[in-house]
């Protein structure tokens, strides 16, 4: 594969700070370094001079942490995504913003090529790739983690070190890690071993449940038509939202999670998560729509949710059919507003009061005590009615059990 100018998806991390290099040498391209600020909390100008000094021709650093909550995040959660009961999908949820401004910058600078520092093994080869091809089918991707003869995090450590490139993975703490604003990942190294606990001293966005705080925090969220939109009462924007949601649940050890995946290319993967704003807003959501749903939308909604969440992990976010579900589900959305009250204490987030302006909850309907708008006896022929088909299942099965006889 010939290529003259490429744009790489770069962290500053040891798989990218190497694949600079080794594409120069490999390809003899010019390399237009890219990094994307979806609040990893690092010193992004640094990790620019990096590039720069790494071999990089350009280097680009975009702020997307307002487009990564409102286009990508909120949706997702308005679809209460969650992959196999568990994950919330921090990490697959930003490959899809990443490879789009990839895919912009590309097309500014003439690129005829895009890479990425993902695995032959992961998913995120598979997120970026189809990304790629989605809104640039004639783009030629390098994914040197497929084509270079390093097998293994030490062997890059090792050419690292050959060529000079600082790195901050260490034989002390080998796991990889990704951060944005909605979790942060860890897996590799010591992790691999799925009957190993993770090292305490390893967690960067919340304390240990034993930890915290002994008094419970009450705090309320602001939905409108199934976005959080306030956070006690002020108006935050997306971003600003969810980090001021990460601190507090994370100083109440909320949002960790310890979780053996099936990946899309057809392993198990063991990985560590926090996500504890992400884990707030799961609960917040289900509250608000426990009131404003009609129960036939909720129960069809739910019966989308594995195949929505498999869209997002797998990697389909600009397919056809991830674009339908979600009109479906924001159509459904529409007047999911109200005010949730929770309680954070030493890992739990329990919802203990809920409001709706539009709320489809009657306490005169629902009452234990006497009321005048339901007529209980009304309830003895629906109860026949739904039994009609158990009655005479039941008759055909005595019948057959006497033939047998």
């Amino acid at each position: 594969m010939k290529i003259k100018k490429a744009v790489m998806a770069y962290s500053g991390g040891l798989d990218t700070s190497v694949a600079v290099k080794w594409m120069k040498d490999t390809y003899g391209c010019e390399v237009i370094a890219y990094c994307a600020d979806l609040g990893q909390e690092e010193d992004l100008k640094a990790v620019k001079k990096k590039a720069i000094r790494t071999g990089a021709s350009k280097a680009y650093v975009l702020d997307l942490k307002e487009e990564f909550v409102k286009e990508y995040v909120f949706p997702m959660l308005r679809a209460n995504a969650v992959y196999e009961g568990a994950y919330l999908m921090g990490t697959s949820i930003a490959r899809p913003l990443i490879a789009k401004k990839q895919i912009e910058i590309a097309k500014k600078e003439k690129a005829d090529a895009v890479a990425h520092g993902a695995t032959g093994k992961g998913n995120d080869q598979v997120r970026f790739e189809l990304s790629y091809y989605a809104l640039k089918p004639d783009i030629k991707v390098v994914a040197p983690w497929r084509d270079w003869e390093l097998d293994s995090r030490q062997s890059l450590i090792a050419y690292a070190r050959k060529n000079k490139i600082p790195v901050p993975v260490t034989k002390k703490k080998p796991y990889s890690t990704d951060r944005n604003l909605l979790h942060i990942s860890f897996e590799g190294g010591i992790l691999e071993d799925p009957w190993l606990e993770p090292p305490e001293d390893m967690f960067v966005m919340s304390v240990s449940p034993e930890k915290a705080p002994s008094k419970a925090t009450y705090i309320e969220i602001g939905y409108r038509d199934g976005n959080p939109v306030t956070f006690n009462g002020r108006k935050l924007s997306p971003a600003k939202l969810l980090k001021q949601l990460n601190s507090i649940a994370g100083k109440n050890g909320i949002g960790r999670l310890d979780f053996v995946e099936n990946r899309f290319v057809g392993m198990k993967s063991r990985g560590v998560y926090e996500t504890p704003g992400g884990t707030v807003l799961q609960i917040a959501h289900r509250a608000v729509e426990s009131l404003t749903l009609d129960r036939e939308v909720v129960h069809l909604r739910d019966s989308l949710i594995p195949k929505y969440a498999e869209l997002v992990y797998y990697g389909f976010w600009f397919a056809p059919e991830r674009i339908a579900l979600q009109s479906l589900i924001d159509e459904a959305q529409n007047g999911v507003t109200g005010t949730v009250r929770l309680k954070l204490f030493k890992g739990n987030c329990i919802v203990v009061g809920r409001k709706a302006p539009k709320s489809l909850y009657n306490s005169e309907l629902a009452t234990f005590e006497a009321d005048r708008v339901y007529n209980q006896k009304d309830a003895e022929g629906f109860i026949k009615l739904n039994a009609l088909r158990l009655k005479l299942n039941s008759k055909i099965k005595d019948k057959k059990s006497k033939i047998r006889k």
